[in-house]
C-alpha cells in the first residue's frame, strides 16, 4: 500500500501512516438541538473506539430529488449552528459547498470543504475550494471512473493546495442503482491522496422512492468492511438516531445505535490491513493511474 501525502485538519491527521478516520453526522442540519446532540453522541462513540472523527452536516442539500424535499436551514443559519458546535465540542467540521460564492463563508467555519459528487467536474468550484486553504474532500461523481477523478484533484492542486481527500460513493449501474468497484480504492490511492469510502451513499437507490431516494442499509456493514480491506483510509457514514424520521436520506442512514459495534469490527480489520504500510513506491508516470495500465491485460490484448 502507498504512503500518502500527509496533512491535517485541526485534530485529525491524514495520509502517511495515519489511522483510519471517520466522517459522520446527519445528512442535513435538521435543527441546532438535533445537530448538537448527534455531534456529542458521535464524538463519544468515536472516542471510545479510538477513531478520529470529523463531524459532517450540510446547511443546504441543493440536489434533492423533489422540489418539495427539505433542504436545510440555509448557509447563514447552518454555519452559525456549525460554528457553535465547533466551539462547544472542538470537533473537526465538514460541510458541502455548491457554489463559488459559498466557499469563503464555509471556510471561515469548517475545516474540510466537500465537493458534492454531481459537482466534481465544476472547475471554478474546485479552484475556489483549493484557494480557501482548507482540506478539500472531492466526491467522485457517479458517472466517473476511478482514474478520471485525477483531473478534479489536479484542479485543486493547481492552486498550491494538496490537502485533498478523494471519496468513492458508487457508480451508476442501470436505473436507480449504485455499485462500488473495490478496485477503485487502490487505483485512486495511487494518486497519492487519502481515499474515503462513503458507505451510506453507496447503498442509496437514487430516486428509488419516487420523490426521494431509497436505500439498502442492511449492506452498510459488509460494504464498510470490504472498503477498509480494499485500502480505504477513512469511512463516511450518515448517521441518525431514528433514520425513519430523518428529514433527508434516512433510507440509507446508519442507525446511531449500530455505530459502536460497527467501529469495533472496522478498527480490528483496519489494524490488520493498515498495520504494515510499505515504503512509498517510486514515482510512476501519470498514465499508469489514468487508465493506461488497464489496457495491458490479456483480455485487452486479445481485443486488439
Amino acid at each position: 500500500m502507498h504512503v500518502l501525502r500527509s496533512f491535517s485538519a485541526r485534530n485529525v491527521n491524514f495520509g502517511g501512516h495515519s489511522p483510519l478516520f471517520l466522517i459522520a453526522g446527519p445528512c442535513v442540519i435538521e435543527s441546532e438541538a438535533h445537530a448538537t446532540m448527534l455531534a456529542g453522541r458521535l464524538a463519544a462513540i468515536a472516542s471510545e473506539a479510538g477513531v478520529p472523527l470529523i463531524f459532517k452536516a450540510s446547511y443546504d442539500k441543493a440536489n434533492r430529488s423533489s422540489l418539495s424535499s427539505y433542504r436545510g436551514p440555509g448557509i447563514e443559519e447552518g454555519l452559525r449552528i456549525l460554528g457553535r458546535i465547533k466551539k462547544s465540542t472542538g470537533l473537526t467540521l465538514l460541510t458541502d459547498v455548491h457554489e463559488v460564492s459559498q466557499v469563503g463563508q464555509a471556510a471561515e467555519v469548517c475545516d474540510v470543504l466537500q465537493i458534492p459528487a454531481f459537482l466534481s467536474r465544476q472547475t471554478d468550484l474546485l479552484l475556489a475550494a483549493g484557494r480557501s486553504g482548507r482540506v478539500v474532500n472531492i466526491k467522485k461523481g457517479q458517472f466517473l471512473s476511478p482514474w478520471d477523478i485525477a483531473h478534479a484533484a489536479e484542479k485543486v492542486a493547481s492552486t498550491g493546495n494538496e490537502k485533498i481527500l478523494l471519496t468513492e460513493r458508487g457508480v451508476s449501474f442501470g436505473y436507480q442503482n449504485l455499485v462500488v468497484d473495490m478496485r477503485s480504492f487502490p487505483i485512486m490511492r495511487k494518486l497519492g491522496y487519502p481515499v474515503v469510502f462513503d458507505v451510506t451513499h453507496a447503498v442509496q437507490l437514487p430516486g428509488g422512492a419516487g420523490k426521494s431516494s431509497g436505500g439498502q442499509p442492511e449492506f452498510i456493514e459488509p460494504l464498510a468492511c470490504a472498503g477498509v480491506a480494499a485500502g480505504a483510509d477513512g469511512l463516511f457514514l450518515e448517521v441518525h438516531e431514528h433514520p425513519a424520521k430523518a428529514l433527508s436520506d434516512g433510507s440509507n442512514a446508519l442507525p446511531l445505535g449500530n455505530l459502536g459495534p460497527l467501529l469495533g469490527k472496522i478498527t480490528r480489520l483496519a489494524a490488520l490491513v493498515r498495520g504494515g504500510e510499505a515504503p512509498q513506491e517510486p514515482h510512476r508516470k501519470k498514465a499508469a493511474f489514468l487508465g493506461t495500465e488497464r489496457r495491458k491485460g490479456p483480455r485487452a490484448r486479445a481485443g486488439r
